[in-house]
């Protein structure tokens, strides 16, 4: 018999936690602020869309504790997501939604 464990990464600290949750309140107020900038009319979509995936990747790393699980997970997690991405792409393509 082995007596070998899988090797575990280090979590985070509360300190980490803490850290990541404000990061998280600085990117949510910056979205807040930029629905009311006039100027920033033109590009809100794409700044919404990056300022949400960066914190959806950041809860998904730290808080579903991805960083720290086998990568056969994180690659599950991400091919679902993106497929479901393409299919809702597909979709508001289909019944046009999506404006040329």
């Amino acid at each position: 018999m082995s007596s070998a464990r899988p090797r575990e990464r280090a979590h985070p600290t509360p300190a980490r936690y803490t850290a990541v949750a404000l990061v998280l309140a600085v990117v949510t107020i910056v979205e807040v602020t930029a629905v009311y900038q006039a100027f920033l009319a033109d590009i809100l979509l794409p700044i919404l869309l990056v300022l949400s995936a960066t914190k959806f990747a950041l809860v998904a790393m730290f808080y579903m504790h991805l960083r720290f699980d086998h990568r056969l997970f994180s690659a599950l997690f991400v091919g679902g997501l993106l497929l479901t991405a393409g299919i809702l792409i597909a979709l508001l393509a289909l019944f046009r939604v999506i404006v040329q």
